[in-house]
Order: structure tokens, then sequence, then C-alpha cells
């Protein structure tokens, strides 16, 4: 398993992070909306909006499974921290990033792995990711519908903080 790499910003996302006040909130039905019909959409079993700390991924929406959290040290949304291109894991098992993860190697047995970096001002603060037990890919027509959804995410997430700032 290779570790996530921390991005140059680093300190300046954290600080996004932070002043947009999610971290631990209580769940939001728009948000977990937009997972439910991600997951659907998709046919996965998993999907998340994962926030991603400096030690942590927070889980601020999820589908198909029960904890809220897991650590930035076996995270694949950490992965997609450095750039705002969809990290897509068709087999985790043929990645060596992931190959020996514990996420793959035991529950929830992760093959599959999507995730469409959050991101303000260039700044990724987490994903919005698509998690299957079997292997396979997205076409061009979902990764569209991927991004889209991405986008939809980033607004609400920040819609608050920018109502707040007007």
């Amino acid at each position: 398993m290779i570790k996530p790499p921390i991005p140059d910003n680093e300190q300046q996302r954290l600080a996004l992070l932070y002043e947009l006040l999610l971290l631990d909130t209580p769940p939001e039905e728009r948000l977990d909306k937009i997972v439910e019909f991600a997951a659907s959409e998709f046919d996965v079993p998993i999907c998340l909006i994962s926030l991603v700390d400096s030690n942590r991924q927070w889980f601020k929406a999820r589908v198909g499974v029960d904890v809220c959290e897991t650590s930035r040290d076996v995270s694949f949304c950490a992965h997609a921290l450095g750039g705002e291109d969809i990290l897509l894991v068709p087999d985790a098992r043929l990645d060596p990033r992931f190959d020996d993860n514990p996420l793959v190697t035991g529950a929830p047995h992760i093959r599959f792995y999507a995730g469409a970096p959050l991101s303000k001002d260039g700044l990724v603060i987490g994903t919005l990711c698509l998690i299957d037990t079997r292997p396979r890919t997205l076409d061009a027509v979902a990764l569209s519908i991927l991004k889209s959804l991405r986008e939809l995410t980033m607004l609400e997430l920040t819609a608050p903080q920018e109502q707040a700032d007007a």
C-alpha cells in the first residue's frame, strides 16, 4: 500500500476545509439525496461525500457503509487531493497504491473506485466517490454525469458559506 501523498497546498486546503465548517456536522438531506442518486445511477453499493482533514477522511454523506470516517492513510480519497481530475481505479487489486490496502483485502473489499475531487479555488477538500466490490470502469457519458454531480455537490457544500459571506 502506498500512503496518499500530501498536496503542496495542504495548509491552504485545510484552511478552506475548516473555514467551511463542514466536519463533524449532522447529515443533510440534500447531500444524502446526492449520494443516494449517484449510488443508484451508477449501480454501486457505496457512494460517499468524503472530506479529508489532516488525519482522516470523514463522510458528510454516505450510502453503503456504517462507519463515519477512516484513517487518511488508508483513504482512496486522499489520493485524489492533488488535482481536479477524477481518480479512476478499475481494479484496486491490480493497483500498487491499493493492492494491500485493508479496505481492499478486507471489508468492504473495494475493487472499483472513482473519486471526483471537490474543489474551490483550486483547493480540493474531498471527493464525491463511487465504490464497488467488483472491477469496472466508467465510459465518457458516466464520467460526464459524475462531473456534473461533483459540481452540484460543491454548490451544496459551499452554499451556506457563500450565503453567509454575502
